[in-house]
Parts: C-alpha cells; sequence; structure tokens
C-alpha cells in the first residue's frame, strides 16, 4: 500500500518514534508499504521553524536527506493538488492539511494521521 505521512507523523518517525502508536509503527515498518512524504510538510516545517515555533527545531535540509536515505519517495506539489484544495469542505482549515488530503485523493494513495478532524474528511484516509 502506498502511503503518504502527514507531517507530524513524519517528526516523530524521524526524531520521536516513542509518540508513534503502535498501528502508525506497524504501517511504516511494514516492508510491503511505500513510504510517501510530500513537500508540503517540508514546507510547513521550514515556515514554522522560520517564526520560531519551538515544536520545529527541524533542519529541513537533514530531514529530506534522512527521509530519502531511509526510502521515502518525495511527492512534489503540482497545480492539479493546489485546484484540487477548493473541492474539499472547509471542515479543517490548516492549509497543509488540505494540501496533502488533496494529494492524497488526486494521486490515490493513502494519507496517514494522528489529526482526529482531518481524519473526519472522506476519501483515503487512515487514522493511527
Amino acid at each position: 500500500m502506498k502511503l503518504l505521512l502527514d507531517t507530524h507523523l513524519l517528526l516523530w518517525a524521524a526524531y520521536n518514534p516513542k509518540r508513534l502508536t503502535k498501528a502508525a509503527r506497524a504501517l511504516i515498518e511494514d516492508s510491503e508499504n511505500e513510504l510517501v512524504f510530500s513537500a508540503a510538510s517540508l514546507w510547513e516545517i521550514t515556515i514554522k521553524q522560520s517564526l520560531g515555533r519551538q515544536d520545529f527545531h527541524v533542519n529541513g535540509t537533514l530531514l529530506r536527506r534522512g527521509l530519502l536515505d531511509n526510502g521515502y519517495a518525495e511527492l512534489s506539489i503540482t497545480s492539479e493538488h493546489a485546484i484540487y484544495t477548493d473541492q474539499l469542505a472547509y471542515t479543517h482549515k490548516d492549509p497543509f492539511d488540505r494540501i496533502l488530503l488533496a494529494q492524497a485523493i488526486v494521486e490515490g494513495i493513502t494519507l496517514v494521521t494522528n489529526d482526529r478532524e482531518l481524519a473526519k474528511y472522506p476519501g483515503p484516509i487512515r487514522k493511527v
């Protein structure tokens, strides 16, 4: 299964795996799954770090390199992804989460998240 991990899961997997639920850990460790990260997640991390957020002291370059070195595939943001966000209800207003969901829908991959609000959307979402 192809899985797009949301930003929190990427950070937890890379820097604090104890925060992952058993379900998340099982999905990430299953060699049958293809793990994907979005350019949107690195963009979110970079923006929040530049704003001085204490929970985003992450070097985006090192994180990206580590993800790629560990077999994750990178998903770019396309205009099709951006336009699709208009099809989503405004239940969840976080623009980064909305683009991740749009990417999952457009690309036909499962978005894995720990976010209850995001998981309320219909579509290929798996809450862990």
